[in-house]
């Protein structure tokens, strides 16, 4: 009879890559993830990984082998979850990827209302900015900014992203408040610095037909949004950040929102946060949940951009 556990070990390995990510997923040792790989490579006969020094990949076998197990296990999850709630009441664990800092300031608010509606649901949320495949990461809920890759995978929009210049009234108190785009070359612009480089600002008046881009700079660069942020409110200098990262600094007055005129973005084209799933976790109760949750709660205009904008 097969181990449903070593085909679970298996998924992982193949889905990531690696045995080491798999036993971190299963909170096991590396050299127990690997001989259970092994023993399930024995007892089907056939060679489903090729071990590599920093890496492990699929044969043909383990590739269709993969496939097929992959589809099963899911199957079989959802059979499970109907079986254990019958009701369809919403149970179980969540696995959600997030992009750090949202993940940080809006949906872990979000899971906190969720959980207190839906008291059987546990939830996992990995925070991480790099590009990551849901399916094999294993991802029930994966938010996602920006443009979408064309997948099988069900992409719902949530919200745009809404960016605002904004500064601490102590900053503008001693530098003065810039009034058009042009003048942040005089001001201390901090910086988002990530994977693809240093943000430039992008800013558009309502009578242009596309965006102008500026190299700006300032007294500190990071990869991290929230030391940003900090730094703002601590009156250091400008950022440009998104509504959902700022909107309580804006409500409170910590920050005050600048340039109101121009539309502005970190890239020339306007972009949206998605949601994705697919079909057979959508099916799920806890997924079908979580997603009309999101609707529910964020609807057409979600609570970050409910805020007055005045500039100075």
């Amino acid at each position: 009879m097969m181990d449903l556990n070593a085909l679970r070990t298996f998924e992982r390995v193949a889905a990531t890559g690696s045995f080491t990510a798999a036993a971190r997923h299963f909170h096991r040792a590396v050299s127990s993830v690997s001989r259970q790989v092994s023993a399930l490579e024995a007892d089907l006969g056939v060679r489903l990984l090729y071990r590599h020094t920093r890496a492990v990949t699929l044969t043909e076998a383990g590739r269709q082998y993969y496939e097929q197990v992959r589809g099963t296990l899911e199957q079989f999850d959802q059979a499970t979850e109907a079986l254990k709630s019958p009701a369809r009441t919403p149970a179980g664990t969540l696995h959600i990827n997030s992009p750090v800092a949202f993940g940080r300031h809006q949906v872990v608010p979000l899971l906190r209302d969720f959980q207190k509606r839906y008291p059987d649901v546990r939830a996992e949320l990995l925070l991480t900015d790099a590009l990551t495949d849901p399916v094999r990461e294993g991802s029930d809920i994966t938010f996602r900014v920006g443009q979408l890759a064309d997948s099988a995978l069900i992409a719902r929009p949530l919200a745009p992203m809404n960016y605002v210049v904004a500064a601490a009234p102590a900053y503008l108190a001693e530098y003065g408040t810039p009034k058009t785009p042009q003048a942040l070359k005089h001001h201390d612009c901090l910086l988002y610095q990530g994977e693809m480089g240093r943000q430039r600002w992008y800013f558009q008046a309502p009578d242009e037909k596309t965006p102008t881009a500026f190299e700006l700079a300032g007294s500190l660069y990071s990869n991290d949004a929230d030391s940003l942020l900090q730094a703002a409110l601590l009156g250091q200098g400008l950022v440009l950040f998104p509504t959902w990262l700022i909107h309580e600094a804006l409500t409170c007055g910590q920050l005050v929102p600048l340039l109101s005129t121009w539309r502005c973005e970190v890239v020339p084209e306007r972009r949206m946060i998605h949601v994705l799933t697919t079909d057979g976790r959508l099916r799920t109760p806890k997924v079908a949940a979580f997603m009309d949750y999101l609707q529910e709660v964020i609807g057409d205009t979600p609570p970050w951009d409910d805020w007055q904008r005045i500039d100075p």
